[in-house]
């Protein structure tokens, strides 16, 4: 791919993500319309459907719970005295939001959560472009944008979820790391945590910057001043902390402890049933309980199939951030998320991978990328999201 300069790059990617709705907006109507012209039952069932209440299914009615009524000082337990989902799960930044535009505009929760989900999908696209083009070319940044808003979880940059939310600021942190505006970063990574769950993984990218520049410093390579030292490690605990502090307001919200733990491993009773949490088990437990040891096997594959595609060349070029926090983020969810259909919304991430010549090198890749894309987000579309949820 030439390195050519894009022109007012903001209206590339607003033409991109623009032309992105279209697509997405075409294939959630379709089913929609569908749906409702046979009949068909809604996987996430509402009442009086329309097309915004169906753009605001599954984890939607959690965030409008609380936007209308906040979080329950109270768990609710079953029979057996264990606790059941409930909003604890989900983080206040989206539906806080939300409530504001509702009471700005007169909107209800489901329009003004579409409207602050495609903002915000913009919002990511933008700074994905910028902090790619800070390693790649221009175009092959642009090109990037158009897979991320077009591929498999493409429709959730516009469905009432705090993913678009939490992408705009977990990219704006990443950019600000490699522009090494450290203290700009903390605000942006602040918010993330308060978005949803991941920015450890930011922290410990942190981490490994603070030593790559260490290292490049003592080997003379670039010099690491002081004040930038500092401000890598006040950056990185701030984010540690922030990542950290949801769990502890559960508890003293609810007078329970592990509020939060509690409520998170309430959603794997239906795969796996109760279990006590251990980090780095839960993916293990998920493969032996369906595939016995074969499941284990799987995942130590998928597992060494990540390192090697961080270790490939194409990956290394994008820069020790991108691949740092890559890594940290798979770690990050081996280490505490149960996998199941959500594991591909919450690799959305990982966006700044597309960066990667791999996917651009030719047009014929670039073809077979993008058709791809489109072609995994509409199956998306009918088993994640009217089928069931991601």
């Amino acid at each position: 791919m030439r390195r050519v300069r894009i022109p007012r790059p903001w209206l590339a990617v607003l033409a991109v993500y623009a032309a992105s709705r279209v697509v997405s907006t075409l294939l959630l109507g379709a089913v929609f319309l569908l749906a409702t012209a046979k009949g068909w039952t809604f996987a996430s069932y509402r009442a009086h459907p329309t097309f915004f209440t169906f753009s605001g299914s599954w984890d939607a009615s959690a965030y409008k719970t609380i936007a209308e009524h906040g979080y329950p000082t109270s768990l609710p337990l079953d029979a057996s005295g264990n606790v059941l989902p409930n909003p604890w799960a989900f983080l206040p930044v989206f539906p806080g939001i939300v409530r504001a535009v509702t009471g700005v505009t007169g909107l209800g929760f489901y329009p003004a959560g579409v409207a602050v989900a495609t903002v915000s999908g913009f919002g990511a696209a933008l700074m994905l472009y910028r902090l790619l083009i800070l390693r790649v070319p221009s175009r092959r940044a642009l090109f990037a944008v158009v897979l991320f808003t077009v591929g498999p979880m493409g429709f959730l940059l516009q469905t009432a979820y705090a993913e678009s939310a939490f992408l705009f600021f977990l990219f704006a942190a990443l950019w600000c790391l490699l522009s090494r505006r450290y203290l700009l970063l903390i605000p942006f990574a602040v918010v993330a945590a308060f978005t949803r769950p991941g920015v450890l993984a930011l922290a410990l990218t942190l981490g490994v910057h603070l030593v790559v520049r260490i290292v490049a410093a003592r080997r003379g390579r670039e010099a690491l001043p002081a004040g930038q030292a500092i401000g890598i490690v006040a950056a990185g605990a701030v984010t540690a902390a922030a990542g950290l502090v949801w769990p502890l307001i559960a508890t003293a919200v609810t007078h329970r402890p592990d509020a939060y733990l509690d409520t998170e491993l309430s959603w794997w009773t239906g795969f796996v049933g109760r279990r006590h949490f251990a980090p780095l088990t839960p993916w293990f437990v998920m493969a032996s309980t369906y595939l016995s040891w074969g499941g284990v096997v799987l995942v130590l594959a998928v597992v060494a199939a990540g390192a090697v595609w961080l270790t490939r060349p194409s990956s290394r070029a994008l820069g020790h951030e991108i691949v740092g926090f890559t890594g940290s983020y798979w770690l990050y969810l081996v280490a505490v998320f149960l996998p199941q259909q959500s594991l591909v919304r919450l690799m959305m991430p990982v966006a700044p991978l597309l960066g990667s010549s791999v996917f651009s090198e030719t047009r014929a890749r670039r073809i077979a990328s993008v058709s791809t894309a489109v072609g995994l987000q509409a199956v998306a579309v009918v088993l994640l999201w009217f089928v069931g949820y991601p």
